[in-house]
């Protein structure tokens, strides 16, 4: 995939991560092609850092990765007895009391947690393998752009481990509890035409054409008001836990504050 970005001084570059900024839209680019964006704990510190990093005018983030993979899932070094150099192994991470290992587990995880803050819309640009890590960390964005070669998995399982980088929660709201379950438990690919009819991507296109149709979804984001998106980004996220009541009330309440604002008479 050509970079879309590629014009743009970084405002950040560092452990496989690059932040650019270009008014209201943000890429953040997975850069490590070579390793299909293999993800370590560098990496996840890098990916929090950005989002800390976005200046108040961005609207829109997109993610992506260079290469022919979105990201593979996690670096194998994690899984041997060496590690990876500066970093916990596995067998480091066991030894460690419920507390610490539970904030440990909590810092990777912040990685990807703020893709879905109200006041942006995420979306993920994925071409081929998004494994483990590199699922969740699409899973993490508000929408899924997909290349006709996508390969989705969730091979946590089949390591004798549970996905915990936040990507449960999504899924599960996206295609259901029983093809969660099934697609978590089997490890198994989702391809590009399941991923859109299960919900789990907007939309599909053939690899050439990702970069564009990320920028025309981007471009027809940013066309409406910004505050009208947050409110309604709210409301959405929100519905879930309310009842149909609730949601009634919180509509209302929404519209109020958008009304006194559009007639200059908000707070």
């Amino acid at each position: 995939m050509a970079s879309p970005e590629q014009d743009l001084a970084p405002a950040l570059d560092k452990d496989g991560v690059r932040l650019t900024v270009d008014d209201a839209l943000a890429t953040v680019t997975l850069t490590n092609p070579a390793k299909r964006n293999a993800q370590s704990p560098a990496l996840w510190r890098a990916l929090a850092e950005a989002g800390r990093l976005l200046p108040g005018s961005v609207r829109v983030v997109v993610l992506r990765g260079e290469g022919k993979s979105f990201s593979a899932g996690l670096d194998r070094r994690m899984f041997t007895p060496e590690g990876i150099p500066g970093e916990p192994t596995f067998v480091e991470l066991a030894r460690r009391d419920d507390a610490g290992l539970d904030a440990t587990i909590a810092e990777f995880q912040e990685a990807f947690t703020w893709w879905r803050r109200t006041d942006i819309v995420s979306i993920a640009a994925v071409q081929g393998h998004a494994i483990g890590a590199g699922f969740q960390l699409a899973l993490g964005c508000d929408l899924r752009v997909v290349a006709d070669d996508v390969q989705f998995a969730m091979r946590e399982t089949s390591l004798g481990l549970v996905p915990d980088l936040t990507g449960t929660h999504p899924l599960v709201g996206l295609v259901g509890y029983a093809r969660a379950l099934e697609i978590c438990t089997t490890g198994r690919f989702v391809g590009a035409e399941e991923a859109v009819s299960s919900g789990l991507a907007n939309l599909a296109v053939p690899a050439a054409e990702l970069d564009a149709a990320v920028r025309d979804l981007a471009t027809a984001l940013l066309a409406a008001p910004r505050d009208a998106v947050v409110e309604t980004k709210a409301l959405l996220r929100g519905a879930v836990d309310r009842t149909y009541d609730e949601q009634r009330a919180a509509e209302r309440a929404a519209q109020a504050r958008r009304l006194r604002d559009l007639a200059g008479l908000g707070e």
